[in-house]
């Protein structure tokens, strides 16, 4: 025989004792009887225990990639017509590779012509040389002359005009001695200043060809075949140092004071399927006074797919640590800040004041107010009362 449900029982029994019919009961339903006459019935909530757990303290930002560094190449020597280019946008070059090259027509007859007069100069220095040479002699001549002239003079068998006329040929010989010296240092002067102006015609035709600086990425070309080359207008080619791209996050001023250099991050952009990586590598200074907005420049590993003008969402992890963490929906915000409902060993509810700190998912870091082992109502916690008494049912899911 199937036995009847306790409830309707009890109430059975009280019945034919009113109307007083005899009934025996088994003890254990007597018992049960008793204990539902005398004690009230409790409202299951929903508890969860505090627990330790890993949390990250992250900040959502956003913002556009653009190149660490951009490198401008612009031709060394202007004037000159572009005859080819030998890169393009999206190339990938190296440091040193020439991109394009300049015609040289101009500056090869320019380099033949002082070639030419470098000769014409080296010759008229051996001219100057041989002029001083003859000179010294002849200043040697004539101040023996006037030697031999003193000492007849001397003697009384020459004239004091022959000794006169002596001396000033001496005198006018050590004079050519000097002009052929000086103009000896004229000629190698000459010389000098042509092999200056014919090495840097050689110069200017190494420079001819256009080379990249640095190794890194083509983004921008101006240059076209058939123009003037100038380092006037715009330049020739624009690079990306190594290829390396960043993102330029904004941040509020909140935000901004708790990034800093080395921090890493998440990457996210439309189209990409994977999560990308970087570091923040400088924090600007400045806050933008129209915006109120900050600016975070984070460096990215691996570039791949995303090109510079996209726009990336990122998360910054300022912290982690092992912290003591409740549910979210347990923590109750009013007027005096935070409160949780903690339940004690006996169902008893209290309303205690905790201070919260980093929020990830569905935890949130409490950090003082609560002990390891505490109970907090995990939900419907605006709905229980201070002193209430309460079923605990510990949460299903943590």
């Amino acid at each position: 025989m199937t036995p009847m449900p306790q409830l309707p029982f009890v109430r059975l029994a009280l019945a034919l004792a009113l109307t007083g019919t005899a009934v025996v009961l088994p003890e254990v339903l007597r018992a049960e009887a008793a204990i539902a006459a005398t004690e009230p019935v409790l409202p299951a909530i929903t508890v969860s225990a505090v627990k330790v757990m890993p949390l990250s303290d992250r900040i959502l930002t956003g913002g556009l990639i653009q190149a660490i560094e951009l490198v401008q190449v612009a031709p060394l020597i202007e004037g000159q017509p572009i005859e080819a280019l030998l890169a393009d946008i999206g190339d990938r070059v190296e440091a040193g590779q020439v991109l394009a090259r300049l015609s040289k027509t101009t500056l090869e007859l320019t380099r033949s012509q002082l070639r030419a007069a470098v000769a014409s100069a080296r010759a008229t220095v051996a001219q100057a040389e041989a002029q001083v040479v003859d000179a010294e002699a002849a200043a040697e001549q004539a101040a023996r002359v006037a030697g031999r002239a003193n000492a007849l003079r001397e003697s009384g068998n020459a004239s004091q005009a022959s000794l006169d006329q002596a001396q000033t040929g001496a005198l006018s010989a050590t004079a050519r001695v000097t002009v052929a010296r000086q103009s000896l240092e004229a000629a190698r002067a000459q010389v000098t200043s042509v092999e200056a102006q014919l090495a840097n015609v050689d110069l200017n035709l190494t420079r001819t060809d256009v080379v990249a600086p640095v190794s890194g990425e083509v983004i921008a070309r101006n240059a076209q075949v058939g123009a003037i080359a100038s380092a006037a207008g715009q330049p020739m080619f624009t690079l990306t140092r190594d290829g390396a791209l960043e993102l330029r996050a904004e941040l509020s001023e909140r935000d901004l004071v708790r990034v800093a250099p080395g921090q890493s991050v998440s990457l996210r952009v439309a189209g990409a399927a994977q999560v990308l990586t970087g570091t923040v590598r400088r924090v600007e200074p400045s806050v933008d006074l129209a915006t109120r907005l900050g600016h975070a420049r984070i460096a990215l590993d691996g570039a791949g797919i995303v090109r510079s003008g996209m726009y990336g969402d990122a998360e910054i992890l300022v912290n982690r640590k092992m912290a003591m963490a409740v549910p979210l929906t347990a923590i109750n915000t009013g007027p005096d800040g935070a409160t949780v409902m903690r339940v004690d060993e006996t169902g008893k509810v209290s309303r205690v004041k905790v201070q919260t700190g980093i929020r990830e998912g569905g935890w949130v870091e409490v950090v003082s107010g609560l002990s390891g082992g505490d109970r907090v109502v995990t939900k419907a916690g605006a709905f229980v009362r201070d002193g209430d008494r309460v079923r605990p049912v510990a949460a299903t899911t943590n």
